[in-house]
């Protein structure tokens, strides 16, 4: 193999510069078995036929969530593995050596910074797409992964951009249940779509977000200000890539210990309403896309995991299930010590050209903790999100740190000449939270950034003023995402308050002495005469 058995005294700089750069990524070892798997043994190289077909990536009708879909995006995705191997790995006397192979991974792959991933992720782009036949208005000014990018994308293009990377997601999410077999599950990205869209182009001040059709809006997005979204709103979206490349190169060496199994992550999904939870795919993959962390890792996990053995292991509470309250609420969060994503589905009524109309959005909050019943703000860090119809994330801004609040009056109510609201709030002060959410989970009102110094601003609802707005709930779910340890914390706390509860509800007759002080004496005397006088006993 040419990682190993040169015959040269001496290795040259070139090579052992590329190696100390794969290696820096911790993929030298996988590099190395891939190249000795997929080389001639004779020439010692790599055919461009089997690189590509290794990259290759296709599925036959996928299921689109959206009402509409772009027809030429599944051929696009056929002239993905022919992208990457033109662009990046080049053949010299009649296939790709060593030196060639590591070169071509370190170009596409290695340690860079996120603006220059996306470059990468936008010139595989457009080579596909002027595979296929479409024309690109991107213009790269030279062959480097750092250079200047000129142009513009259209909605549908960012569209096939995303969805082109959801794919890589998916065929490495499902490639242990069915590699090739499984169908493509295009989720419903529109909220994705339409942040860039309102982030990046000058669009006309009467679009109807929540009636927008993002295949025909006609409008330019300057690339420049696409990647400024991308970093600041989606920054490991170029992650979908890097890992379609190893998991290809690992599929390459351990591809003939495949048994070939029928079994397929897809059916499941395909086989239940995908709609029917707030966390769609569509939705965790937004989230999930602003950070690297074991939580993002989580709820890609809860989303996936719900298609095969069920959601309970991640989602504490839903109200449309659980019932709405605070009391019902807590009865299903209390005792789990992790992070939480809720997510509030709600609807208002706009005046819309002297007409009402009922507008639906969904936000959410990531909190590093679980909740506490205090009467104060409490936290360390987290997230607010709108979600629907629009997606952006704020993130903490450093000036306060009123992350959550969340609070329930006790049983046995004492008098308090102030008493603080019982509900569950992010942000902002208390009777001025940027996010509240009443005891009854009937109304969640959503206050101005201004009032808020713990999130960065903006808005969590479109057209969103400087008042207050007060929405009725639909459903709202609560998500664990601490992982099964957390789970299992939780599951023990809720044991032992039920194991207390239950010792607390018996009444042990031996502490009273006689008939006459038993309490079924006392309840069949006040039953007899309640009105009676009692003789007290001197």
């Amino acid at each position: 193999m040419g990682a190993s058995s040169s015959t040269e005294q001496t290795v040259s700089p070139e090579r052992r510069e590329l190696e100390s750069l794969a290696a820096s990524t911790g993929a030298l070892p996988l590099l190395q078995k891939s190249f000795s798997n997929l080389s001639d043994p004779q020439t010692n190289t790599i055919s461009i036929q089997s690189l590509q077909q290794c990259f290759y990536l296709s599925y036959e009708d996928p299921v689109c969530e959206l009402p509409q879909k772009p027809e030429s995006f599944p051929r696009l995705l056929d002239h993905l593995g022919s992208s990457i191997v033109d662009l990046f790995f080049i053949s010299e006397k009649g296939g790709i050596n060593w030196l060639g192979f590591l070169r071509g991974y370190v170009k596409s792959c290695g340690r860079m910074s996120t603006s220059m991933s996306l470059n990468i992720l936008l010139r595989v782009f457009d080579m596909a797409v002027k595979k296929l036949g479409l024309s690109s208005k991107l213009e790269f000014e030279s062959d480097d992964t750092d250079c200047k990018i000129n142009g513009s994308l259209l909605p549908s293009d960012v569209l096939l951009l995303l969805w082109m990377c959801w794919s890589m997601f998916w065929n490495v999410r499902t490639s242990k249940f069915s590699e090739r077999k499984g169908k493509l599950l295009l989720p419903d990205i529109n909220h994705l779509v339409l942040s860039a869209v309102l982030s990046c182009a000058e669009v006309n001040s009467s679009l109807d977000v929540w009636d927008c059709d993002v295949l025909g809006l006609d409008v330019q997005l300057p690339v420049g200000k696409f990647l400024a979204w991308a970093v600041t709103t989606a920054p490991t979206l170029s992650d979908c890539f890097t890992q379609f490349v190893h998991a290809r190169l690992g599929s390459s060496v351990t591809a003939e210990n495949e048994s070939g199994s029928s079994q397929s992550i897809s059916g499941g999904i395909l086989s239940k309403a995908s709609h029917a939870l707030l966390l769609t795919h569509g939705r965790a993959w937004a989230i999930s896309l602003g950070s690297r962390s074991t939580i993002s890792e989580e709820i890609l996990k809860a989303c996936f995991a719900g298609d095969i053995v069920g959601t309970d292991e991640y989602l504490l509470y839903r109200s449309s299930a659980h019932g709405k309250g605070l009391n019902r609420f807590w009865s299903n969060v209390e005792g789990y010590h992790g992070p939480v994503l809720i997510l509030i589905s709600a609807s208002c009524e706009e005046a819309h050209q002297g007409n009402s109309k009922t507008r639906k959005w969904i936000i959410g909050a990531l909190t590093h903790q679980g909740f506490e019943n205090k009467d104060t703000f409490y936290g360390s860090s987290g997230n607010l999100y709108a979600i629907s119809p629009i997606f952006h994330v704020f993130s903490p801004s450093g000036k306060e740190k009123n992350f959550v609040y969340s609070h329930l009056h006790p049983t046995g109510r004492v008098y308090e000449s102030h008493p603080k609201p019982a509900g569950i709030a992010f942000g902002g002060t208390i009777a001025n939270e940027r996010i509240f959410i009443d005891e009854d989970f009937a109304r969640v009102t959503i206050r101005h950034h201004a009032m808020d110094k713990t999130y960065q601003p903006g808005s969590l609802i479109p057209n969103q003023g400087f008042l207050p707005v007060e929405s009725s709930i639909s459903d709202v779910e609560v998500w664990g995402l601490g992982g099964k340890t957390a789970k299992e914390v939780q599951n023990s706390y809720k044991k032992r308050e039920e194991l207390f509860t239950e010792q607390r509800r018996k009444v042990d007759l031996k502490t009273f002495a006689n008939w006459d002080e038993s309490p079924e004496k006392m309840m069949l005397d006040m039953m007899g005469d309640p009105n009676g006088v009692q003789q007290e006993d001197r």
